[in-house]
């Protein structure tokens, strides 16, 4: 059952699995693609979890499972202890108000043949009973808050630059006032000069509207700038979770480790040691045993190469690493 005594917790994700069965041939036997294999983690009230790590390790399948555009194949979902996952009318109803999404392509998430208006009135006209008069109001105030301009009521997508329509789609997002915004790399397309812009949007709209945020990215700079919480994510599954003040400053992980000797640092005495990682992402249909990390970890050792590492809590970090459990002293399988 969900915790329920924290008045600040908005959503609850609990063990969440997506299992995708996969044939090769016709008389090949059935296989399993893990694209998400056991995912926890509980979001609190105007807070932003960033989620990371490489492209195939699931970071956008979770966006899909939390805004139910995909059924989770296991797992539990709760809105402030409602079940989520019912199929019922009243819960699909709280999770369209309640979850909405922003995704990565401002050029492809918008339908080229309807204006402004209709892309942003639609949503109130399916959810709501407002009136025409009403449906324009809102998309106006709402538009006025992502910085656009009542000129751009009735145009075409295709008259808007990348960063106006990632703040179109952003504003779709708000239409029907949500509570938690998914938000699917949605600066990575952008120009290096727009990104802060549309960070900074985010940002003060957070803090206006009370927002929370679940932020997919792979660029580490990016969620320095915005993130809470940062959960890294590698072949499907958690392998450390923690602050952002923590894991930057203290990343126990080897593949986390990896991850932010590559980010960029503009002050020298901030920048890391490059670590490098050797071979590619392991295939999702043929993951190695044990670790899935271990064949690009350099803290490898034969217990990681039978045994699969489960989250364990170290001081304000959890961490899924036999390595890490060495430093700590536990016992090993």
């Amino acid at each position: 059952m969900p915790e329920q005594n924290n008045s600040t917790l908005l959503l609850q994700a609990i063990d969440l699995k997506k299992h995708y069965p996969v044939k090769k041939g016709m008389f090949a036997p059935e296989r399993l693609v893990k694209a998400l294999d056991g995912v926890s983690f509980d979001l609190e009230r105007g807070k932003t979890l960033a989620v990371v790590g490489e492209s195939g390790c699931g970071k956008s399948t979770l966006g899909r499972l939390l805004t139910m555009i995909e059924t989770p194949t296991e797992g539990q979902l709760y809105w402030q202890g409602q079940d989520l996952l019912k199929h019922d009318p009243q819960a699909q109803k709280l999770r369209r108000q309640k979850i909405q999404i922003v995704f990565q392509n401002p050029y492809g998430s918008l339908n080229p043949r309807k204006k402004i208006s209709q892309i942003l009135e639609e949503p109130l006209q399916i959810n709501t009973a407002l009136s025409r008069a009403e449906r324009k109001e809102k998309s106006l105030e709402m538009m006025a808050k992502v910085g656009l301009k009542t000129e751009h009521y009735d145009r075409y997508p295709h008259m808007f630059s990348g960063g106006q329509r990632q703040r179109i789609a952003i504003a779709r997002g708000l239409m029907l006032d949500p509570d938690v915004l998914i938000a699917d790399e949605p600066v990575s397309a952008l120009d290096v000069s727009v990104r802060a812009q549309v960070l900074n949007l985010m940002m003060d709209l957070q803090q206006d509207m009370g927002l929370s945020y679940v932020f997919i990215s792979h660029d580490l700079s990016v969620v320095e700038h915005i993130a809470d919480e940062v959960m890294v994510m590698y072949l499907g599954r958690c392998v450390e979770k923690a602050s952002k003040e923590d894991l930057f400053a203290n990343p126990r992980h080897p593949y986390t480790q990896a991850l932010l000797s590559a980010t960029p640092r503009l002050n020298p005495e901030d920048r890391r040691e490059r670590i490098k990682l050797t071979g590619e992402l392991p295939s999702p249909l043929n993951p190695p045993p044990g670790c899935a990390f271990n064949a690009r970890c350099r803290r490898r050792f034969e217990t990681c190469t039978q045994f699969q590492p489960r989250l364990k809590a170290y001081n304000n970090q959890q961490i899924a690493c036999f390595a890490v459990d060495q430093d700590e002293g536990q016992k090993l399988p």
